[in-house]
C-alpha cells in the first residue's frame, strides 16, 4: 500500500536522518502519535471501558450520599480502596472521615472493622482518619526505593480556609503530608501544610515517579475561572516545587476538570495517564435535583506531566441511561489502576452522587488498551519514526477480526526490508512478531500494514 503525501523512499530517508528514538526495553502505548511519522488509512482510536459490577455502596451511617475522591491501591494480593465518608455539609467540617475497604480480587470489597475512630455512633467501622483533611485524603503506595518501612504509604489531604481569593490559594491552609506503615494507622509528617499555592477543593493526588526519581503531585487550581490541574514535584515529599498548570495543544478547548485521576501507566511508568471528570456547569438534566451541572470522564496522556495530549475530545465514559448519573458530580474516576487478570486492568468510577444509594462501579480495560492505532476493513498502514533497535524481538499487543491481519516490516535507511513478519491474525498481549537479533544497535523504521485490526502497544525485548 502506498503512503500519501511523500514517496516512500523520501519518507524513509527523511525519517532515518532524524535522531532515532531509543525506547530501551520499555513498552510504548499508542495513546498518542509519539511513534508515528506517517499514516494512511489508519487512525488513533479511543476505546471505552466496559462497565462492570457495583463493588461498593456507601450506605453506612458514617459514609453517606456525598462520599467521594476514591483511591485504589494494589499492594501485593490485597487491594485497598480509600474514600471520604460524608453526608453533605461544609468542606471544612471536622465530621468528615476517611474510610477504607479491602479486596483480594479488585471485585469483592469488604469493610474491615478497625475499632480506631468513633463515627456513626460506633468504633465498629472502617474509619482511619477523622477531620477536615478527610475532605480529600488521597493515599498511595510509595514505590520509592529509599522509602522507610514506616512510610510505605503516603497521602495528601487538606483544604484552603474560606476567605477572599481562596480560589487563588491566598487564604491559610493547604495540603498536609501523611505517612503510614500499613495503610491503616496514619500520622502527619509535619504540622504545617506542605503545598499551599492552589485551590485544593478536590482530589489532590501524588505518587513516586520512578522514571524521574521524584514525587509528583497533581492538584486543583482555578485558571481563568475554569477548574484546572497543576503539577508539582518533590524529592522528599515535604518540600515541593511551585505548581505548573497543565498545557494543551492549540485548539484544544479549556473544560472544567473537576479531578484528574492521574497515574503512571503500570507497564510504562514513564507515561502518565489521566482520567479527568469533566464538569459541564451550565447543564441540568434532572430539573428537580438540588445541584446544577453534569459530568462524564475523559482520557488524556502526558510524557512529562505538564504538556498533555488530548487527541480524543469525546468522553471516555458517558453517564449512560441511568438518570441518577445525570445529576451533579457523578462519573468521577477513582485514582488508581488494579491489575485484575493477565489481560485486564480495572478502574473504578462513582455513581449516584447525592442519592441514598451512592456507589462505585468497576470498569475493565484491555491491558494497555486505552487507545490504539486502528485500521478498518479497507486496511491501511503507518510508518514509525526512526527507532534504535534495543532488543532481539519486537513484541506487540494487538487484536484483529477473523478476517483482519497485521504485518510489520523493519526498514533500513534506504527503505529496504531488513526483517519482515508473517501476516498474522488473532488477539495477543505480547506477540513476538519480528526477529531482530541481527539488527540490535541499528536504526530502523517500522512499517505496519493492518486490516480490521488494532495495535495497542509495542516493545523491544530480549
Amino acid at each position: 500500500m502506498k503512503l500519501q503525501a511523500l514517496p516512500l523512499l523520501l519518507l524513509i530517508a527523511g525519517a532515518q536522518a532524524a535522531t532515532p528514538l531509543d525506547l530501551g526495553t520499555r513498552w510504548e502505548l499508542f495513546v498518542d502519535e509519539y511513534l508515528v511519522a506517517q499514516k494512511n488509512g489508519v487512525d488513533l482510536k479511543l476505546h471505552e471501558p466496559v462497565k462492570r459490577e457495583i463493588v461498593l455502596t456507601t450506605d453506612k451511617p458514617w459514609e453517606g450520599h456525598t462520599c467521594a475522591y476514591f483511591s485504589v491501591i494494589q499492594d501485593g494480593k490485597k487491594v485497598l480502596m480509600y474514600y471520604r465518608g460524608s453526608s453533605g455539609g461544609s468542606d471544612h467540617s471536622d465530621a468528615q472521615v476517611t474510610c477504607v475497604a479491602e479486596s483480594t480480587d479488585g471485585i469483592h470489597f469488604t469493610r474491615p472493622k478497625l475499632g480506631l475512630i468513633e463515627a456513626g455512633g460506633t468504633k465498629d467501622n472502617n474509619v482511619i482518619w477523622r477531620g477536615v483533611e478527610s475532605h480529600n485524603f488521597s493515599p498511595f503506595l510509595d514505590t520509592n526505593p529509599a522509602a522507610r518501612p514506616e512510610q510505605r504509604f503516603k497521602a495528601l489531604g487538606g483544604v484552603k480556609q474560606p476567605g477572599k481569593n481562596w480560589h487563588q490559594g491566598e487564604t491559610p491552609g493547604g495540603l498536609y503530608a501523611f505517612a503510614s506503615a500499613d495503610g491503616i494507622h496514619w500520622t502527619k509528617m509535619r504540622d504545617t501544610p506542605v503545598i499551599t499555592k492552589g485551590a485544593f477543593d478536590s482530589q489532590n493526588l501524588a505518587f513516586f515517579d520512578l522514571t524521574r526519581g521524584r514525587y509528583a503531585c497533581f492538584s486543583r487550581i482555578f485558571l481563568n475561572k475554569v477548574r484546572a490541574v497543576q503539577s508539582h514535584h518533590s524529592t522528599d515529599f515535604l518540600a515541593w516545587s511551585d505548581g505548573v498548570p497543565h498545557e494543551y495543544a492549540e485548539g484544544v478547548p479549556w473544560e472544567h476538570f473537576y479531578t484528574s485521576a492521574t497515574v503512571p501507566c503500570p507497564t510504562a511508568p514513564h507515561l502518565f495517564l489521566s482520567f479527568p471528570k469533566r464538569f459541564v456547569t451550565t447543564r441540568k438534566k434532572v430539573p428537580e435535583h438540588e445541584g446544577p451541572g453534569v459530568s462524564d470522564a475523559v482520557f488524556m496522556s502526558s510524557r512529562d506531566g505538564v504538556r498533555w495530549d488530548r487527541p480524543f475530545l469525546e468522553a471516555w465514559v458517558r453517564p449512560g441511561p441511568d438518570l441518577k448519573n445525570w445529576t451533579d458530580r457523578n462519573n468521577m474516576t477513582a485514582n488508581g489502576i488494579v491489575i485484575t487478570s493477565e489481560g485486564e486492568w480495572s478502574l473504578y468510577i462513582s455513581e449516584h452522587y447525592r442519592h441514598p444509594d451512592h456507589r462505585i462501579r468497576r470498569l475493565s480495560v484491555r491491558k494497555q488498551g486505552f487507545a490504539s492505532m486502528h485500521a478498518g476493513a479497507k486496511g491501511g498502514s503507518f510508518i514509525t519514526k526512526p527507532l534504535k533497535v534495543t532488543g532481539s524481538r519486537l513484541l506487540v499487543n494487538y487484536a484483529t477480526s477473523a478476517a483482519g491481519s497485521v504485518q510489520i516490516e523493519a526498514l533500513d535507511e534506504s527503505g529496504a526490508v531488513a526483517a519482515k513478519s508473517a501476516e498474522i491474525y488473532g488477539d495477543e498481549f505480547e506477540a513476538p512478531l519480528l526477529d531482530l537479533s541481527q539488527l540490535v544497535g541499528k536504526t530502523m523504521t517500522l512499517r505496519v500494514t493492518m486490516k480490521d485490526a488494532d495495535i495497542y502497544a509495542l516493545q523491544f525485548a530480549d
